[in-house]
């Protein structure tokens, strides 16, 4: 089992912490540009992909190739379930509801995080913690009750796009049990590289299959490239960073970061609308999750960082 991180003071790793829940942000941003030529399930493709092709030689350079193999298996399923599945469905959801309302329901990630643990791991549910499940959801409904549109949204899709959020947090919320069942002990940057790949190869065929007829433009292929490499690639560095420096409880909170950067990359550059109902129903979400997660506790047992993206 891998030793516990060492918390540093704030100031050794608050720059890093911004910057990830930036990167994290703008990915709402990317995938919008590049899904409306791509098509969604090219996006999360090309995105792997990628991805994979950026932390290879890292992987290579910093010797953790043997661990790797060791561990190829699990770490290529993790792959399916937190990458492949959750950005295809990412994709086409920020195509049908605007990228600040994906962003907002992308927080709930560790509010499904404790529910999963607590249904597979056995994880302790407290009065409190289950009352920040219950807040958590009541803010997911309103959210769905209300979806905004936007420029270029069709409205009329916004119930399935946010079922699509939904499944995709889901979707990470299992893969962050698992891992805690069958990657511990495996070095971060294997684990990554690897989970990269098992979703590059899990989407190769269906990205190839609806490929887009016409070639997208220059717009949507520096999108493409911005996802892999910044919003994923050197994402996982600075995350895997940031709970080693920052501890996994603050790693954690970068989740509630990074929706404020997404807010203002979709109203600066897709004239998306930020509404009061939007702003509320984020910040009942953020305190259910905080509550569940046991951010917000008299304990002091730290919290297992669940990931993002």
């Amino acid at each position: 089992m891998s030793a516990a991180p060492v918390t540093q003071p704030v100031s050794a790793w608050i720059g890093e912490f911004v910057v990830l829940a930036a990167l994290w942000g703008a990915s709402f941003l990317f995938m919008r540009m590049g899904a409306s030529e791509f098509g969604p399930l090219s996006t999360a493709g090309m995105r792997v992909l990628l991805a994979t092709v950026f932390l290879w030689p890292i992987l290579l350079y910093q010797g953790q190739w043997p661990q790797l193999r060791q561990h190829w298996k699990p770490a290529l399923l993790s792959g399916l379930v937190n990458s492949a599945i959750p950005f295809a469905l990412y994709s086409w959801a920020v195509l049908h509801i605007t990228t600040g309302l994906a962003s907002i329901l992308n927080a709930t990630v560790p509010l499904f995080g404790a529910l999963v643990a607590w249904v597979w791991l056995g994880d302790r549910i407290n009065r409190l913690r289950g009352l920040g499940l219950a807040i958590g959801f009541v803010g997911v409904a309103l959210l769905a009750w209300r979806a905004p549109g936007g420029a270029g949204i069709k409205s009329d899709y916004a119930p399935w796009a946010i079922a699509a959020c939904m499944g995709a947090t889901t979707c990470y919320a299992i893969a962050a049990s698992y891992a805690r069942r069958y990657l511990v002990g495996v070095p971060p940057l294997a684990a990554a590289t690897g989970s990269q790949l098992g979703a590059a190869l899990g989407l190769l065929v269906p990205m190839l299959w609806f490929w887009p007829a016409t070639m997208p433009g220059p717009r949507a292929w520096a999108a493409i490239v911005a996802i892999a490499v910044l919003c994923t690639g050197i994402a996982y560095i600075l995350y895997f960073r940031l709970i080693a420096h920052a501890g996994p409880s603050r790693a954690l909170a970068v989740t509630f970061l990074a929706p404020v950067f997404a807010l203002l990359y979709g109203t600066v550059f897709l004239n998306e609308a930020i509404t009061p109902w939007m702003i509320g129903c984020g910040l009942v979400i953020v305190c259910g999750t905080m509550l569940s997660t046991g951010l917000i506790s008299t304990s002091r047992k730290p919290l297992e960082a669940a990931k993002r993206t």
